[in-house]
């Protein structure tokens, strides 16, 4: 979905009240400004093997959520991981938590929101996660196959796309 393509956020929130709107903590890194797709969810912390896993699949336009606990140890998403989620479909990423190469995920086709960038990178197989299953962080509950948009004003989720 292009730039153009993507609603913006302060309209789905004029014609959406109910419409979840996360804290703003989150910098924009990546090539797109504007993004949205339908969610899916992982919960990690300082390992980003499941992140890895994800952006390998076929993203299919959606937008993966990685609730990485707000640590600010390590890079969850890298410009490899970048390349992986462009070259694979994948509309966006929203980290709670850092990236790392943010040169790189700026020359990339993908929206990207996280808390920071640090150097860092994590460590395989520190620590196990969970794919799927409902991740709160931000003041917003981010569940499977609900509707994420983002662009410069914010992160907003809706139960389904937009009509």
């Amino acid at each position: 979905m292009t730039d153009q393509q993507v609603p913006a956020t302060t309209d789905l929130c004029d014609e959406h009240p109910e419409a979840q709107v996360c804290e703003p903590v989150f910098q924009s890194f990546g090539g797109r400004a504007a993004f949205s797709g339908p969610i899916t969810t992982l919960k990690v912390f300082e390992d980003n093997t499941l992140v890895k896993q994800a952006v390998e699949g076929p993203g299919e336009g959606r937008v993966l959520v990685v609730d990485g606990g707000g640590s600010r140890r390590c890079g969850l998403v890298g410009g490899n991981l970048a390349v992986s989620a462009a070259t694979n479909g994948w509309a966006g990423l929203v980290v709670y938590g850092c990236i790392r190469d943010a040169d790189e995920l700026a020359g990339q086709p993908i929206g990207v929101r996280a808390l920071a960038a640090f150097p860092r990178k994590s460590e395989r197989g520190l620590h196990s996660g969970q794919v799927g299953r409902p991740v709160v962080f931000a003041g917003v509950v981010f569940r499977e196959g609900e509707w994420l948009c983002a662009d410069s004003d914010g992160v907003v989720v809706l139960p389904a796309a937009p009509a």
